[in-house]
């Protein structure tokens, strides 16, 4: 296959298949992490899949990704393989490739911050201690991305070691709350797409 074969075949895929959207779910791969609270923004896309006609994800950009209609929008959705404090690697990756500016990025993911049941939708910002938004940050250049958080709950007494609890599993007692929390964000992100993000965070933070 000859340079222009190939750049033929990069440009169709671009044409072909760009979506309007990349929406992230942050985590870590691999079945030792799964369901953990870490994993909250894995699970968040998950639960967003449910609703809609999904092929199944492929391998591509350094992660698990899927294209789908969400509310009329073609969205790029992403499980990053790259371990949380590399997700950027992902999503900046993918963001290239189809040339999706940041506006048009939507991460999922973990907060300590706030109790299992609760999520806060911000418009961009800070990473706020995160690792997965800091590495999205720094290989984007930018804060200018929302993001919805689910709360994954504090530690249980203040020398509490962090990673432990973020990599621990949810109680049983959570899973109730829990998934009332996917449902929201799942909803959330719809209201996003369509440029309702202030009726988003109304209505959930």
């Amino acid at each position: 296959m000859s340079i222009w074969d190939v750049f033929k075949k990069i440009e169709g895929e671009r044409s072909s298949l760009k979506p309007q959207f990349i929406i992230a779910g942050l985590g870590n791969p691999g079945l030792a992490y799964e369901n953990t609270r870490h994993n909250a923004g894995f699970m968040a896309v998950d639960r967003l899949l449910d609703e809609v006609q999904n092929t199944g994800f492929k391998l591509k950009f350094k992660s698990k990704c899927t294209t789908v209609s969400i509310s009329g929008k073609s969205c790029l959705i992403l499980k990053p393989e790259t371990f949380m404090n590399n997700s950027g690697e992902a999503i900046e990756a993918a963001m290239s490739f189809y040339k999706i500016p940041v506006q048009n990025l939507i991460v999922l993911s973990d907060d300590i911050s706030l109790d299992v049941g609760k999520i806060r939708i911000r418009r961009k910002g800070s990473s706020g201690g995160h690792n997965g938004i800091k590495s999205i940050i720094d290989l984007t250049g930018s804060e200018d991305f929302p993001r919805v958080k689910i709360g994954v709950g504090k530690k249980p007494r203040p020398d509490y070691d962090l990673a432990k609890w973020v990599l621990s599993k949810f109680f049983e007692s959570e899973r109730e709350a829990l998934s009332r929390a996917l449902d929201s964000a799942a909803q959330s992100v719809k209201l996003i797409l369509n440029g309702k993000t202030d009726e988003a965070m109304n209505k959930y933070n």
